[in-house]
């Protein structure tokens, strides 16, 4: 069903054929994007993004406030999940393959720089003694299923992040049933042999009318993302070096030490291996880095040689 009016206060519910915004995983059709966005499905798509963008900020800013809808890691990261979703459900055809990877890189640098705004301990305080009372003298309580499963839920959602990037720096499209990216190629042929009993989704032919085109990430964009992981792996080590967690005996224990005991010290050690291992790693050579993100890819007519 077609909506009216794109500047409507009303957020879209149908950005392309089968992009829900309010249920990214939700679809109607083939899971999988090729088509670029129109011009209107893209000022629809770009205004939700925003607004969803800014009060995520607000929220988080908020965080310690009761109107806050972001108040625990939980909760943001439940709600970067849902942008993360939708941003990879815009197709990699120029010219909206630009698009993608400019949300993601915003998302990316907000998700980086706002998980160590959250405490994974909380303040031990007497029901009648002041909320500022207790947090001044900064005593903790261990509870330490709750903070493994929070750490889980972070390892998973970092884990997903790095796997959006290999997609998106190879410019594939994204599948939402393997949570990975396929190659353009792939992405036309399952299109091709799923939207029709004959195979012919497009025209008379069996092939597509027009031809595509995907558009490799920029240096400049490339700078900037490996920039973004390398301080965001800084912040989040120094983030758990400082959280301290209370022990028996009164010492105080920092989380990298609890997350070796829990096991899960190696995967926050490997956090975006693949995208750095894409990238080069620590002063990759730019012109090998070129070399694997190639020159601009034509999406010629499914079907054809």
């Amino acid at each position: 069903m077609t909506t009216q009016a794109s500047d409507s206060n009303e957020p879209p519910t149908n950005v392309d054929e089968t992009m829900t915004p309010d249920d990214p995983q939700r679809t109607a059709g083939p899971s999988l994007r090729v088509r670029p966005l129109t011009s209107r499905q893209e000022r629809r798509l770009v205004t939700y993004l925003d607004e969803r963008f800014l009060q995520c900020t607000r929220n988080f800013k908020k965080r310690a406030e009761l109107s806050s809808t972001l108040r625990t890691l939980p909760d943001y990261l439940e709600e970067v999940r849902h942008l993360l979703a939708l941003i990879l459900q815009i197709p990699p055809a120029d010219p909206s393959t630009s698009l993608r990877i400019f949300y993601l890189l915003r998302l990316t640098g907000d998700v980086l720089s706002s998980i160590p705004g959250y405490r994974l301990t909380k303040p031990v305080s007497d029901p009648l003694e002041p909320v500022e009372l207790a947090e001044k003298f900064d005593k903790l309580v261990l509870d330490s299923q709750r903070i493994r499963d929070t750490l889980r839920d972070l390892l998973d959602f970092l884990d997903d992040l790095d796997q959006a990037w290999l997609a998106v720096l190879q410019g594939q499209v994204w599948d939402p049933e393997t949570a990975e990216g396929v190659s353009l190629q792939v992405g036309l042929q399952r299109i091709t042999e799923s939207s029709s009993p004959d195979g012919n989704p497009e025209g008379p032919s069996g092939q597509m009318d027009v031809e595509y085109k995907t558009t490799p990430p920029s240096q400049t964009d490339v700078t900037r993302l490996r920039s973004l992981l390398m301080t965001g792996e800084s912040g989040l080590e120094e983030w758990l070096l400082n959280e301290k967690v209370a022990q028996q005996g009164g010492q105080g224990d920092d989380l990298t030490a609890m997350l070796d005991r829990m096991g899960l010290l190696d995967e926050f050690d490997d956090i975006f291996t693949r995208t750095l291992d894409f990238l080069g790693g620590f002063g990759g050579d730019d012109a090998q880095l070129n070399e694997r993100l190639g020159p601009e890819v034509p999406m010629g007519p499914c079907g054809a040689a």
